[in-house]
Parts: C-alpha cells; sequence; structure tokens
C-alpha cells in the first residue's frame, strides 16, 4: 500500500555548521493505526543543540530537532481505538520500537533491544526513513506511542514533561522515594528544577545542591526544603552521611565522589545527566557503605503516562520562557551560557506555513 505524504512546514539544520531555518518537510498521511497531530508547543531541550551540532556523533542531516510535543489531534486512522479528534496530546523521546523484545513487552520502549526509533535524528522501522521532530507544525506518530495531557495543566508549559519531567520521575519512582526521604538534586536546570518539583510533590525533604551560591533562592521557590553551595568543599563534609538519594542532573564533569560521601549506608546516587568526558571513580565510597550509583533513561510509554497523571494531580510543569521560532537560535546561545529559567518552548503557530 502507497503511504501519501504531507507537506509540512518545519525548522531544520541543513549541517553541524548551520543555523535553525525554514524548511518544509513530508509527514505520512495517518495508516489505519496512525495518529495526525497539530504541535501546538515544542520544549527546547539541550540534547536537541548537541545533535544539531553533532557533538554526539552520527547526526543525521538535514535535522527537525524537537522530543517534548504538544497539541491537538487532528486526524485519526481507520483503526485507531484509543484517540479521537480533538484529544490533547503528547509525543516525547521516541515514536516506534521493536513491541517483541523483553524491555518493549514490559514497557520499557526506551530499552528496546534493537533499539527505540527517536522522535528525531533516527530512522523509522524501515531502517531507511529519516524521523523528524517537533520544530514543526505537525507531526504523524502510531497510536501506541502517543500520550495523554491532563487537561488541567497549562499545554505550553506541560511540553517538557515528556523529556525532563520523565527524564527525572523515572529514577526517582523506580528506586522507590517515599514521603520523608531525604532528596538531593544536584544541579538546577532544565532537569534539575523538574526533579525538585517532582520530588517534593513525592513528599520527599529535598536539598538542592548546586555550584552557584545565587540559586539559592528560586530553590526555595520551586519548593526546596534546603540548599546546599557546593562552591565551598567543606559542605562535603560537613553534609556527610545524610541523603537517602541524590539526583544528579549535571553534565558537565564533576567527582561523583563526593556526592556519593553525602549519602547515608544505603543510599543510592541515581545519574541523569552524561558529563562530556569519562570520570574517575573509587569503589570505596560504595563498598564501605553498601551504596548504589545509578543510571536512568528516559522512561516508557506505560511510565510516561504515569509522569503526566502525576503531574496532573499535583498540577506539575514546567518554568519556561515561550518563544517565537524566529528566536530559536539565540534561544540556542542562552542555553548554552546557561542563561535560561528554565526552559525554553517553542509557539509553533510562528513556523509559518
Amino acid at each position: 500500500m502507497t503511504v501519501t505524504a504531507l507537506k509540512t512546514a518545519a525548522y531544520a539544520v541543513k549541517d553541524k555548521s548551520s543555523p535553525l531555518a525554514p524548511f518544509s518537510i513530508e509527514r505520512r498521511q495517518p495508516g489505519p493505526n496512525d495518529v495526525l497531530i497539530d504541535i501546538h508547543y515544542c520544549g527546547v531541550c539541550h540534547s536537541d543543540i548537541h545533535q544539531v551540532r553533532d557533538e554526539w556523533g552520527g547526526s543525521i542531516f538535514p535535522m527537525v530537532p524537537g522530543h517534548e510535543i504538544v497539541g491537538k489531534i487532528k486526524e485519526v486512522g481507520k483503526d485507531v481505538k484509543n484517540w479521537k479528534v480533538g484529544d490533547t496530546v503528547g509525543v516525547g523521546c521516541f515514536v516506534d520500537s521493536c513491541r517483541k523484545c523483553d524491555p518493549c513487552k514490559e514497557g520499557e520502549e526506551q530499552f528496546c533491544k534493537e533499539g527505540m526509533n527517536a522522535t528525531y535524528n533516527g530512522l523509522e522501522r524501515d531502517k531507511k526513513t529519516p524521523t523528524y521532530g517537533g520544530y514543526s507544525r505537525q507531526i504523524t506518530v502510531d497510536e501506541n506511542y502517543v500520550l495523554r495531557i491532563p487537561e488541567n495543566l497549562k499545554l505550553d508549559a506541560a511540553a517538557p514533561l515528556l523529556c525532563a519531567g520523565i527524564t527525572t520521575y523515572s529514577p526517582l519512582h523506580y528506586y522507590g522515594v517515599k514521603a520523608g526521604d531525604k532528596v538531593g538534586v544536584v544541579g538546577l536546570g532544565g532537569l534539575g528544577h523538574m526533579g525538585v518539583k517532582i520530588a517534593k510533590a513525592m513528599g520527599a525533604v529535598v536539598t538542592v545542591l548546586s555550584h552557584s551560591p545565587k540559586k539559592e533562592a528560586d530553590a526555595k521557590r520551586l519548593g526546596a526544603d534546603a540548599f546546599i553551595s557546593t562552591k565551598d568543599e567543606s559542605v562535603f563534609t560537613k553534609y556527610a552521611e545524610t541523603l537517602d538519594y541524590i539526583l544528579d542532573t549535571v553534565s558537565a564533569p564533576h567527582d561523583y565522589a563526593q556526592y556519593l560521601g553525602l549519602l547515608k549506608h544505603n543510599g543510592t546516587m541515581m545519574i541523569v545527566g552524561v558529563p562530556d568526558a569519562p570520570m574517575p571513580f573509587h569503589g570505596g565510597p560504595l563498598v564501605m557503605k553498601r551504596r548504589k550509583l545509578a543510571g536512568s533513561l528516559i522512561g516508557g510509554i506505560k511510565e510516561t503516562q504515569e509522569m503526566l497523571d502525576f503531574c496532573g494531580k499535583h498540577n506539575i510543569v514546567a518554568d519556561i520562557e515561550l518563544i517565537p521560532i524566529d528566536k530559536i537560535n539565540e534561544a540556542y546561545e542562552r542555553v548554552v551560557k546557561g542563561d535560561v529559567h528554565y526552559r525554553f518552548v517553542i509557539d509553533n503557530e510562528t513556523i509559518a506555513e
């Protein structure tokens, strides 16, 4: 069967040295199990910048970034069961997976053994057709990889939940954070500020650890119970063995062993930031206190929906700055400089059709 194409306005980069600029792409018309979504907003993730600039290698050009997508369903395929026109929905970091390996069957498609199909800078299951992301007016997605956005959440501020929200919710949930637990959040950026909000809503006592003392007031505003400035290294002795969990959101090189020392015995440090260089590490802080150093990658469809429902229940959204698409290159430079509080979100209606 031939699937007809749908022209869609977008913003793309042609190579790693190009700025984002207007671009026309083709989306498939909805097949029997697809939904066509009018994209209203798309969050700007730091990983967009890494991939646009090919800083991780393997970038596919031309590239339309964006995996924090929210909007309304415009059209549904004839066999779609779970969605209808007008539903408020989201699309996160992937749009398909093999569906048959153990991780997929367990609802953890992000660990698909054949590799999840990334929302952009990836290939469809045919291993030929490039995927294009949310810096565009529309997207066509299989209904099983679409998420329901709670109606009480402000739609533009909900967009970052599709990456930053699930990236921080998943480890806090998986490793069992509960009311009364003492949780440290390392870094107060796009990920860290979501970690504070979500951990606090879980009932944890939250401490922000940041190298920037000026962030203390904002940490408290976001719900943190305490703030530790790690610019003064004596704090690692002063606050040793005081935390049950640490959520480390920092992607810059730093000493994991220092932070592990802040954990009580049996404590868990959860890594969601990926430094761009190998981190030297000694096993002593783990062995001597039976601590755990763990990693986490976004979440599967089931858990991401659970996160969205949790955020709906607790009225959690990101702190954002809404921008028109013609400010996107400027926004990238500001993200690199750390000049964003705390997530840029694109108003997709500003992408000219």
